[in-house]
């Protein structure tokens, strides 16, 4: 038997994986997988989990882009530092991916806390 009750969940079976797949893409593909799955799901309403779950690692992804550009363009001037925080962010990032995944496989919407919500 299972400790998940489907009533209870959000999106069934098989958009609960695409949104496992989406956010554990990040990981390695940056926001190339979510853009994709978003793109392809956005007019269709019957898909609101996976619509949800896509827009959400997308925004966290373009917000780690957006950090990497700062810390690059800081790294001149930082004697080596951002180097060290570019390796905590991607540390920290892989954390939350891994967090967001097991979180949507089981039905339940994640939100990132440190992501701009641009894509709405």
């Amino acid at each position: 038997m299972s400790d998940i009750n489907e009533s209870s969940v959000d999106g069934n079976s098989e958009d609960r994986t695409l949104a496992l797949i989406t956010h554990l893409s990040g990981i390695v593909l940056g926001f190339i997988v979510p853009l994709i799955i978003w793109l392809i799901n956005k007019d269709k309403p019957e898909k609101g989990f996976l619509i949800d779950q896509s827009k959400e690692a997308l925004n966290f992804t373009i917000t780690l882009l957006i950090v990497y550009v700062i810390l690059t363009v800081l790294a001149p001037f930082t004697f080596g530092l951002t180097g060290l925080v570019s390796m905590l962010v991607w540390v920290v990032s892989v954390i939350f991916f891994i967090l967001a995944g097991l979180a949507a496989n089981k039905g339940t919407r994640y939100r990132y806390p440190f992501a701009l919500r641009l894509i709405k």
